[in-house]
């Protein structure tokens, strides 16, 4: 099962706590520019046809955690403490507040 996401996230619209706000020149704003998270993203959908089971993670986070690793060059535990640490990757790869 797939559901596929609202549309392309907005830097503006990524909730930091005490009213922050991401700076656009980040390496990693700029590199989820690039991507065409929504065109991929009903490719992906695709390979999940049923409407049962559990909910597979949208590609962007999925797709966006396997080039964070890559980049950095992190192990899995690696990447996720790396996420949950750091607001741009969280924006990176989908997420809508840190």
């Amino acid at each position: 099962m797939y559901r596929l996401p609202n549309g392309q996230m907005r830097i503006e619209d990524f909730v930091l706590p005490f009213e922050g706000k991401l700076n656009p020149d980040n390496r990693w704003v700029k590199l989820s520019q690039l991507i065409p998270w929504e065109e991929i993203e009903k490719t992906y959908a695709q390979l999940f046809p049923s409407d049962t089971g559990t909910e597979a993670k949208p590609l962007r986070m999925a797709l966006g955690s396997l080039l964070i690793k890559e980049k950095c060059g992190f192990s899995d535990r690696e990447t996720v403490e790396q996420i949950k640490e750091n607001p741009y990757l969280q924006f990176f790869i989908g997420l809508e507040r840190y």
